[in-house]
């Protein structure tokens, strides 16, 4: 079976190499390591293990935890590719059929960020409607992403990226937070017009993730016009 675990990390010589050993003991072998962020110290990585089936996830918990100053802030299966070359072939892509790179956007953001799902969403006010209310649509999504629309979404128009909190001030749809999704959305060319990301059980979104998101999001926006 393969994980994803989100460990935190000191950023110091060897602690990688402790980390490995102690999940190495414990039957796991870590097929990819992708650094997410370094601040003040600490490094958060993104650790691909392949364990054994008939041990639990939950010895790898205590395997990289065992090492000092580490905390495991996730663990959960993971499906996805282990390339680390998505944004450039995403890019790539858009280039060649701008027309699609609202969808083709949609599709890959998952695979990039380790989330489950995707979609953009995009507010539309006034004479659009016909009662000067405003309504949202659904402009593309990726195959997983829940089938319920949002008729309305008061954070739009998004200045920046950011963090949906379902609970404070960025109300959507029940059915986008079920399995504790952790929610991020970045503006895509202008406000009213937002990606949403959902990655089911987390890890949260980190700054140094809405800032790849952001741009990644602003480039698709040029190149598509």
């Amino acid at each position: 079976m393969t994980y994803l675990l989100r460990v935190l990390l000191p950023d110091r010589p060897g602690t990688l190499g402790a980390v490995a050993s102690a999940l190495g003991g414990e039957g796991a072998d870590i097929l990819s390591v992708d650094v997410v962020e370094r601040h003040q110290g600490v490094a958060v990585d993104d650790l691909v293990v392949d364990l054994p089936s008939a041990r639990p996830p939950d010895v790898l918990i205590t395997a990289a935890e065992s090492v000092r100053d580490v905390t495991v802030e996730s663990v959960r299966p993971f499906f996805g590719p282990l390339d680390t070359a998505r944004e450039l072939e995403l890019v790539e892509a858009v280039a060649a059929d701008p027309d699609a790179g609202i969808a083709l956007l949609a599709d890959a953001v998952p695979r990039i960020f380790r989330s489950a799902w995707a979609m953009v969403v995009e507010a539309s006010t006034g004479d659009v409607w016909g009662d000067g209310g405003t309504r949202v649509h659904r402009v593309a999504a990726s195959s997983a992403a829940p089938e319920t629309d949002a008729e309305t979404l008061p954070w739009l128009p998004l200045t920046k990226a950011a963090v949906l909190d379902p609970a404070g001030s960025h109300e959507v749809p029940s059915a986008w937070t079920d399995l504790d999704t952790e929610l991020a959305a970045a503006p895509v060319g202008r406000g009213d017009r937002a990606l949403v990301l959902g990655r089911p059980g987390g890890p949260a979104f980190r700054p140094s993730e809405l800032a790849r998101l952001s741009h990644l999001a602003g480039i698709v926006a040029t190149m598509t016009g």
